[in-house]
């Protein structure tokens, strides 16, 4: 358990970018995913808007073939895990495939093919179901579909625990790691959910912004926040044993030195009041990391937009950290990007390393007006300086609650 985990690569696929290097550009500039619903006809809901992935062609990163044998949320993986691979410099010629796994969620899997193959079932029959409904629509061919391409037999799991998917993945692979069932993992999630069943569904538990304007529409921490804007895309992270890093002249982004997971044992859909389910994922996080409250910056936040995640969530911070929470920089990448459920801390962590590397923490984009309970620092500008220590943490339906620490790298 002694054995360091760094993170060597990074892939993204997402609302405002198809790689890392685009969609952290977007960031920087606080530039916004939202437009209207191009999926399917929203004549008839009332949630119109979403952060849909723009301009994807999947055949630039695997043959034709392969990808119509893959859903939309498969194809997002396997190109984000190439794009992180390919960041990471790892020869698969060099490795024992053995020794390299992934932990890649996807919160739903196709709910597409679901509903594709339903339609058939009423017009033509049974008879007529696609042979490959089955593996185009379960959650787990996001990992499935990458050790494939890229050929990693090691330890291949899918954790899906809803909204905290993503982030349960990359704080499972550092186990694996730590523990020595693998020297690295490719970890993160992938989600692909803007479809007629997926939009409906959130909207009856009235989860969903509906509003029509896609500059006020995800307002985390905001007074006027009125609901998640449902995103999609994918997070894939390269994560190595230090050593194993070091000996082949990898070069390292970060270091993951905390992980904590927790259950609210509460409610279905909310998270616990109080935000203890939360703030006890997070002290595990910085207890596993060895740190203090106070050593941290800056939290990378859940924020989803929703009155009472945003609410729930900073009583969580103010449980977790004391007095030092008001000296926090916490702000929401899905003020840009929306939610993207498994997917969300996935891509959330990939903003948090990039942000460590550069000393640039971004805006929440939107936040202007104040809440009364809501007196956190929410990075309403950003902002330039050194960080050290930061947090990110997901919270999922069901009281899932995950967090991890990274750290700026120092030999």
């Amino acid at each position: 358990m002694n054995r360091r985990v760094v993170v060597t690569g990074l892939g993204a696929v997402t609302p405002i970018g198809n790689d890392v290097e685009s969609f952290w550009s977007s960031v920087k500039e606080g530039k916004i995913g939202f437009g209207p619903i191009t999926a399917f006809d929203t004549t008839d809901y009332k949630a119109k808007l979403a952060a849909e992935v723009k301009d994807y062609d999947p055949t630039l990163s695997m043959d034709k073939k392969s990808s119509k044998r893959m859903e939309r949320f498969s194809q997002f993986a396997v190109t984000a895990a190439g794009e992180a691979l390919k960041d990471s410099g790892l020869d698969m010629e060099k490795e024992d495939p053995f020794r390299v796994g992934c932990a890649i969620s996807s919160g739903i899997g196709s709910l597409a093919t679901v509903e594709r193959e339903h339609q058939r079932i009423i017009d033509r029959g049974p008879g007529k179901v696609g042979p490959l409904m089955v593996p185009l629509m379960i959650s787990n061919m996001a990992a499935g579909n990458v050790s494939i391409a890229y050929g990693l037999k090691g330890k291949n799991i899918d954790v899906v625990t809803a909204c905290a998917s993503g982030t349960h993945s990359i704080g499972e692979a550092m186990r694996t790691i730590q523990y020595g069932d693998a020297d690295v993992m490719l970890a993160g999630g992938t989600e692909s959910c803007i479809s007629p069943v997926g939009v409906a569904g959130f909207t009856a538990l009235t989860a969903l912004s509906t509003s029509d304007d896609p500059n006020s529409c995800s307002l985390p921490f905001d007074a006027r926040r009125s609901g998640f804007v449902m995103g999609e895309g994918a997070g894939i992270v390269v994560l190595e044993e230090y050593e194993h890093a070091k000996k082949r002249g990898a070069k390292i982004l970060a270091e993951l030195v905390g992980y904590g997971a927790t259950a609210d044992a509460y409610h279905i859909t909310s998270p616990a009041e109080d935000g203890s389910g939360a703030a006890m994922a997070m002290k595990f996080a910085m207890a596993d990391a060895g740190i203090k409250p106070e050593d941290v910056d800056y939290i990378n936040a859940h924020g989803t937009a929703t009155h009472y995640n945003d609410l729930f969530e900073t009583r969580a911070i103010k449980l977790a950290f004391g007095e030092h929470a008001y000296k926090l920089k916490v702000n929401s990448t899905k003020s840009m990007i929306g939610h993207l459920l498994g997917a969300a801390g996935a891509v959330e962590f990939v903003v948090t390393v990039k942000e460590l590397q550069e000393g640039f923490l971004h805006r929440t984009v939107g936040y202007k007006e104040k809440d009364e309970e809501l007196d956190l620092d929410y990075c309403a500008e950003e902002y330039r300086g050194d960080i050290k220590y930061a947090l990110s943490d997901s919270l999922g339906f069901g009281g899932h609650n995950a967090a991890v620490v990274v750290k700026k790298f120092s030999e």
